[in-house]
Order: C-alpha cells, then sequence, then structure tokens
C-alpha cells in the first residue's frame, strides 16, 4: 500500500479545510498520516482514516535555529514512516517539508500554496522582496524533479514564475465544500439588510474596512448591520486584539459574535457576506460557503477573492481600502433586495460547477495516481 503524508501547521486548519482530501487519499487505497501540532482536532481527523503525527511548531516564530530544529524533527518522523508522497500544505510546511524531505530522501512531494498570507498583502518593496526571496528558495533546493504544485487560484503561480497551465501545476479552485452541507436557502424576511463576515478576525481580511463602510452606508440613510463571527488568531501578526472587536461592537450596527460553529445557521440568518481582503489569499473558504448558501458576496480585487466572485453577477469586488465603495456596494443591495437575490443564485450555482468537494478530490486523486506512476 503507497503512503501519503499531509505535512500541515496545525491540525484544526487541516480539520477545518482538507478532510475532504484525506478521505479521497483513504478511498483509492493510499495510507495517509497526517503531520501537524495537535491539539483538539486528532479525532475528527483519525475519523477519515488516516492516522496522526503530532510535530510541534510555532507558526509565528521566524527564529531559524527553531526552524531548523523543527526541520530536524520532521526528516526523523518522514524517515520513520517512509511516505511515498509528501503533500505540504501553506506556505510554511512547504519551507520547513521541502527541506525535511530533502533530508529523508523523499522525493514525490506536492508543495501546496493555499494563500501567501500577510506577505501576499504587502505591497511595499519588501513585501515585494519577500516574495521574489521566496520564489527563489521554493522553485530552487526545495523542489525535486518530481514536484507538484498546487494553488487555488491562477494568481498565485504566477507569483513563482509558473505557468498555470503547466503540467506541473494544478489549479484547484479552493479546498472544496460539500454542498448538502450549504443548501441555498431564501433570503431572511426583514427590511434591514443583515451582512456578516465569517473569518479569523485580522488586520489583513479588511474587517475594519467592512465596519467603517458599514458606518457610511448607515450614515447615508442604508438600513443595514453587520455581524463580524471570528476570533483572533494569536499565531498570526495581522491579528485584531479583542478590545477593538469589542469597541466595534459599541458602534450602532456592529456586532462580534466570536466564533462560530455554524456558518450554515449565520448565512441562513444573513442576506450578504462579506470580505473585503488585502491579499494573501488563496481562494477564502468563507466565500464558498456562503455562495453555497445563496448569499451575494462583497470582496475585493485580489487573488482568490476575485478569481471566485465576478463583479456584478455573484456580488461586488471593490478596491482593496475602498470604503467609499465598498459602502456604495452596500447601499445598491441595501436598496434591491432583488439584486441580491439574483446574485446569490448566481453564486450558488457558480460554487456547485467545480468547486464542490468531489470536484477537488477528483483533481487530487488524479494528482497523486500520476506521481505514484
Amino acid at each position: 500500500m503507497a503512503k501519503l503524508a499531509f505535512i500541515v501547521t496545525e491540525d484544526w486548519f487541516f480539520a477545518s479545510h482538507f478532510l475532504p482530501m484525506a478521505r479521497a487519499a483513504v478511498a483509492m487505497g493510499l495510507e495517509v498520516v497526517v503531520i501537524a501540532r495537535v491539539r483538539s482536532h486528532a479525532a475528527a481527523i483519525e475519523a477519515t482514516g488516516a492516522r496522526v503525527r503530532p510535530l510541534e511548531a510555532e507558526r509565528r516564530s521566524l527564529n531559524p535555529l527553531a526552524a531548523g530544529a523543527t526541520v530536524a524533527r520532521l526528516a526523523r518522523i518522514l524517515r520513520e514512516e517512509k511516505p511515498d508522497i509528501a503533500h505540504c500544505i501553506s506556505l510554511k510546511p512547504i519551507l520547513v517539508g521541502g527541506a525535511a524531505c530533502g533530508l529523508a530522501g523523499i522525493s514525490r512531494r506536492v508543495f501546496a500554496l493555499t494563500g501567501l498570507g500577510f506577505l501576499g498583502a504587502k505591497t511595499d518593496r519588501a513585501g515585494r522582496a519577500a516574495r521574489w526571496t521566496l520564489r527563489r528558495i521554493i522553485r530552487g533546493a526545495l523542489t525535486s524533479k518530481r514536484t507538484r504544485f498546487v494553488f487555488e487560484n491562477e494568481d498565485d503561480p504566477k507569483l513563482l514564475g509558473l505557468d498555470p497551465a503547466a503540467a506541473d501545476v494544478t489549479i484547484l479552485g479552493g479546498a472544496g465544500i460539500d454542498p448538502a452541507a450549504y443548501p441555498a436557502t431564501p433570503l431572511p424576511e426583514g427590511a434591514e439588510l443583515r451582512i456578516a463576515i465569517v473569518s479569523r478576525m485580522l488586520w489583513s481580511k479588511g474587517v475594519d474596512v467592512a465596519v467603517e463602510a458599514v458606518a457610511r452606508a448607515r450614515e447615508a440613510g442604508a438600513d443595514v448591520a453587520l455581524s463580524l463571527y471570528g476570533a483572533p488568531d494569536p499565531s498570526n501578526p495581522k491579528a485584531i486584539p479583542p478590545k477593538t472587536l469589542r469597541d466595534w461592537s459599541r458602534r450602532p450596527g456592529i456586532t462580534w459574535h466570536g466564533p462560530t460553529t455554524s456558518p450554515a445557521a449565520v448565512w441562513q440568518a444573513h442576506h450578504v457576506a462579506c470580505l473585503p481582503s488585502r491579499g494573501g489569499e488563496g481562494l477564502p473558504r468563507t466565500l464558498l460557503e456562503s455562495a453555497a448558501c445563496g448569499r451575494a458576496a462583497l470582496t475585493t480585487d485580489v487573488p482568490g477573492c476575485r478569481s471566485f466572485v465576478r463583479d456584478g453577477i455573484d456580488g461586488f469586488v471593490v478596491s482593496v481600502d475602498d470604503v467609499d465603495a465598498l459602502a456604495a456596494a452596500i447601499g445598491r443591495l441595501a436598496k434591491d433586495r432583488a439584486l441580491a437575490e439574483r446574485m446569490g443564485a448566481a453564486g450558488a450555482a457558480r460554487v456547485r460547477d467545480g468547486f464542490t468537494e468531489a470536484d477537488v478530490s477528483a483533481r487530487m486523486q488524479a494528482l497523486y495516481r500520476d506521481l505514484l506512476r
């Protein structure tokens, strides 16, 4: 039996996005092990038929000595497991996992870049230099002749100097969602336009832009409210302090609810999804989930977001940090509930045509079979 090792930072991240990939790999007869920092989601991963191997590593740390120690520990695990394929998910596991694969002699590697995070959101000279350096590292010493690259949108491969149509590149279109878990439902009753953000509470997600845009739309006479669902991520340098979130909740029409365990229930109670991201996305799961539920999207012109939401069809795509444009889009939807309905229906149809768990699993199974030939 061939063995597949997923390498990922956190067990919660794998459990929230990649369980379908584990199930698909098990279904095709692979032995699957997930190597991650383990907290409280090992049981959910093991329910797919995969095993879990703990690897302690601080996601926020930039200490090269700590990174070197993590590479050594991971290489030791890989030598013990002897996987036929190592599938590294997101940037840090690609850097650490690629180096560990080299030490352990694992040549079949899948580098799945799920977005560049805050590095992708930086547009200054330092950000461009960091991305250039990453390109040289990932395309250089970390890559074997049997490495395959996986992306969630067609913009990110270009950042690494790769052709999205190349044979060693696979575009997944996100991690996939189960339409049965996110059924399209009618918009809720009521004159007030209820908008929600469901994501980690990070500055890079543009939550502050949404708060200001809703305030301006209300000042212009729109009957609108914004609900924030999510928690700050203490391991992310762009986490919004809880005090700021509580302060926003004191403003008219703004409520921070904390994290939710049922995004589908959130979308049943709201009319519109919002994610005014500043960049660094792969393809945000929240846009897929809300679209599946039949909710129009308000987002920004950044990779991942613009590759799914079609401006004027599934929602509105505005420039990054453009509070006035976002407020105007909110005002349009507040005045035209039929437009919100049409956009939501278009999004629900789009997500079911290529962005489901079945679609993503089939593409990944094809990639694994190709590597194992």
